[in-house]
Formats: structure tokens, C-alpha cells, sequence
């Protein structure tokens, strides 16, 4: 006959992952001839969870490196990018009180670069992985049958004979013999 058992844990109950590409203009004061580089550094990022919905706050630092005059000069121009994203999560849970694990899969990084007069166009794209983690509850079989575990011996009968045969007994008191 079998019966079961409900344990309450901590477990991941919704998890996911999305792509998200953000087009920047950004206005450069000299007139760019070539672009020589792109980084984008200092991301950083938090999350909360509530409706079924997953919203993330985040920014990143981007340095672009150009020439100008005739690519006789250089300049770095740097910008800092604010986002908002939102992403729809299927949870297993009736509770608010998920903990939102946010991770990034793959960083802001530069995937084209163009320039457009005074403006230089860049798409950025970044991967980021959600975690919900909460209250769920876990229903175990328990049998309440006897288990099905061999029993050990701890001994042989014919090895318990042959030890009584051979010990001396009177070791201890006559250690000569």
C-alpha cells in the first residue's frame, strides 16, 4: 500500500531566457571618417518579479573609438545607456514572494557600428537568463512496506570454530608458551 508524504522547499519554479538588442544614435561633435572600436563595459543590472512579469533595470557604458580630419585624429566618445526590460515568466506558484535571479548569458557587446554625417549608429545586443525561485511543494511515494535490505552476518559459524580452536586462552597469563 503506498502513501504519500508533502515536503515544502525553496526551488527554481520559473526560469528563462531572453535576447534583447538595443539601436543607439549617439551625436559626436567632430565629423567621424572611421570607426577604429567599440566596447561596452560596466553593465550592471537588478530585477523584481510581480504579476507573472519580470522587470529588469539595468545600465551599461559604452566607448566608441573614431577617427576625424581625414583620419589625422582620434577621439573616444562615451555614453552611458539606461534600459528597462520585461519579460513574461511561467511560474508554478501562487506567492509573491519569489527571489528573481538574473544573470547575463552573453554581455553587451557591439554588433554593428555606422556612421550616419555627425551620428554614429550601434546595435547592442545582450542575452540575459531569469531565475524564479520560491515556495513549492513536493509530494514523495513512502511504502509502508518493509524495505528490501539483505541482512548482513556478522559472522560464519565455521569461521567462529576454526578462531575458537586456534586462540590460546592462556596467553595472557603464560606469555612464554
Amino acid at each position: 500500500m503506498a502513501s504519500f508524504k508533502e515536503i515544502v522547499t525553496k526551488a527554481v519554479i520559473g526560469k528563462g531566457k531572453k535576447q534583447f538588442t538595443d539601436n543607439l544614435s549617439l551625436q559626436v561633435t567632430n565629423s567621424p571618417n572611421t570607426i577604429l572600436g567599440c566596447w561596452v563595459i560596466n553593465h550592471n543590472f537588478s530585477g523584481t518579479f510581480s504579476n507573472g512579469t519580470v522587470t529588469i533595470n539595468g545600465s551599461y557604458d559604452i566607448n566608441i573609438w573614431y577617427s576625424y580630419d581625414n583620419d589625422t585624429k582620434t577621439e573616444v566618445l562615451k555614453n552611458t545607456k539606461n534600459y528597462t526590460e520585461t519579460i513574461n515568466v511561467q511560474e508554478n506558484s501562487d506567492t509573491e514572494n519569489e527571489e528573481v535571479i538574473i544573470r547575463s548569458l552573453s554581455g553587451p557587446s557591439c554588433s554593428k557600428a555606422e556612421i550616419n554625417g555627425n551620428t554614429i549608429n550601434c546595435t547592442i545586443d545582450k542575452t540575459l537568463g531569469i531565475e524564479l525561485v520560491g515556495d513549492t511543494k513536493v509530494r514523495i511515494n513512502t511504502l509502508d512496506e518493509v524495505d528490501d535490505w539483505e541482512e548482513i552476518m556478522d559472522s560464519d559459524a565455521s569461521i567462529d570454530k576454526k578462531i575458537d580452536e586456534e586462540v590460546n586462552e592462556e596467553y595472557l597469563d603464560n606469555p612464554n608458551e
